[in-house]
């Protein structure tokens, strides 16, 4: 799938909305594409009890119930359609599902189409070494 492929069906994701008076969702998006080639989406959920989740998270849960855990690309839009990098949990989590996941990348400039890899946004990963155990 292209990066503007991508990109669009994400979009399509982003409706925030009230859920409850407690819970806040849909106002990011992700996508997410594996080394086999399937898509997988979530969206943020926030809680007033203080629990919540991470749109690029929320599309890891969908893809592992499926099997999968090597994630080749990643777009993150929010409600102005904007791209979004991910933060440092979702980072940890993308790498610690597949040693080769450091070379995910992840869509920064849809116009030129650049992307930064997972590895240089968490370079001297301390879980490296782990996957050779």
């Amino acid at each position: 799938m292209t990066w503007k492929q991508l990109y669009s069906k994400t979009k399509k994701y982003v409706k925030e909305r009230d859920v409850s008076p407690f819970v806040h969702a849909g106002q990011v998006a992700s996508g997410i594409e594996t080394d086999k080639g399937n898509v997988y989406f979530g969206v943020c959920v926030d809680g007033k009890c203080d629990w919540g989740i991470c749109a690029e998270r929320a599309a890891i849960m969908d893809m592992l119930k499926n099997g999968e855990s090597r994630v080749t690309k990643v777009v993150t839009v929010d409600r102005n359609g904007n791209l979004r990098e991910p933060c440092g949990l979702c980072r940890e989590a993308f790498m610690q599902l597949h040693k080769d996941n450091d070379k995910t990348e992840f869509l920064v400039d849809l116009e030129k189409q650049e992307t930064i890899s997972l590895g240089r946004l968490l370079p001297n990963w301390w879980g490296e070494n782990r996957f050779e155990e």
